[in-house]
């Protein structure tokens, strides 16, 4: 149990800085937000609880594959913000377009290959 509170607090802590840093300087908040580092954290958790190396390839190439339909919905919420519309509605779109584009790689993926 408390191997799981540890891994909520460091991840949540990694949340919670780049919220503050992004209050100040917003594109050095959205540098530290593209990192992957809540990726990696996921890996270190994940091979710590299951050492598995091929897990872990599939893992890794899966979270690939997964990254490139959310990548639409950083240029959708700041053209909609623009252009005037509010913040949740911006938000709301944005994650609505990238859950179709999940569904997309869900169903486009595996006839090409894709084991995800």
């Amino acid at each position: 149990m408390w191997y799981l509170l540890i891994k909520a607090a460091l991840s949540g802590a990694l949340i919670a800085i780049i919220s503050e840093v992004a209050k100040r300087y917003p594109g050095f908040g959205g540098l530290i937000a593209s990192l992957p580092l809540v990726s990696v954290l996921g890996m270190i958790w994940l091979w710590r609880d299951k050492p598995d190396a091929m897990n872990m390839a599939t893992h890794a190439e899966a979270t690939f594959w997964f990254v490139l339909p959310s990548l639409p919905m950083f240029l959708l919420i700041p053209a909609m913000l623009r252009n005037g519309l509010g913040f949740y509605v911006s938000l709301a779109v944005g994650c609505a377009l990238t859950i179709a584009l999940y569904s997309l790689m869900l169903w486009v993926g595996p006839r090409f290959g894709l084991r995800l």
